[in-house]
């Protein structure tokens, strides 16, 4: 059975948006709250980023998006989540044969470095192929743009079902110009190249989340604990 520690994927991307007036990075509660639940359920959590660093989202700051025992978590360096994310090692420093449970935390920034990650997509690579759970949420699925499933050569979400953020969530966001500036895939592009089945919910901003196997997608912030709790259940059955 893979070992119960779970690697938590963070991305070392920052950009500019909303017409360079604020900046994208790591959604703080995408990473937050995978974390509380997997140290929850008993799991040691470690969280790794290409470069070891990470830029925090400024929308993920917010009020709305983080209050409450995630803002005293987030403002206190001294707790886990914060000691843990602050000191990051560099996805080429870890060792993935280690992990029983990948999660790829996300933010618009994702979009930017997930796709050639090449040590992140190693170490997911590696926790699928030793029969793990491999998850993700919001922009994460970019990651997968050069995920094998090392048993058939073929990419990891080709012909399964995925969900991620919905390419109407951007538009409504009014940030899909910035966006194709940066000459990014949107997810359900990604997942339509790939082969993948995109799913989502009616609601943009819904909890919503994608069980295909050992593979769990959720599609925005709002879905980031109960991936993470659905990522466990799978676990738990392996």
């Amino acid at each position: 059975m893979p070992a119960r520690k779970a690697l938590i994927a963070v991305t070392s991307a920052s950009a500019s948006l909303f017409n360079g007036k604020e900046t994208t990075g790591l959604f703080i509660s995408e990473a937050l709250h995978p974390f509380k639940a997997l140290v929850a359920a008993g799991f040691e959590v470690d969280l790794t980023s290409e470069t070891g660093s990470y830029t925090p989202d400024w929308l993920s700051l917010q009020p709305d998006f983080l209050n409450g025992s995630d803002l005293e978590t987030w403002k206190d360096l001294d707790s886990d989540f914060r000691k843990k994310l602050d000191n990051m090692p560099k996805a080429s420093e870890v060792d993935g044969s280690q992990y029983g449970l990948f999660y790829a935390s996300a933010g618009h920034a994702a979009l930017l470095d997930y796709p050639t990650a090449s040590a992140l997509q190693e170490i997911a690579e590696q926790v699928w192929a030793n029969g793990g759970v491999v998850s993700s949420v919001c922009h994460g699925p970019a990651i997968f743009a050069n995920v094998l499933d090392r048993s058939t050569g073929a990419h990891l979400v080709t012909g399964k079902r995925i969900t991620g953020f919905t390419t109407e969530a951007e538009s409504t966001m009014g940030i899909m110009s910035e966006l194709r500036g940066w000459g990014s895939e949107m997810v359900e592009e990604l997942a339509d190249r790939l082969g993948a089945n995109y799913e989502r919910s009616a609601g943009i901003w819904d909890d919503f989340h994608v069980v295909d196997g050992n593979l769990v997608t959720g599609q925005n912030p709002a879905s980031a604990s109960s991936t993470a709790k659905a990522a466990i259940e799978v676990f738990e059955k392996l």
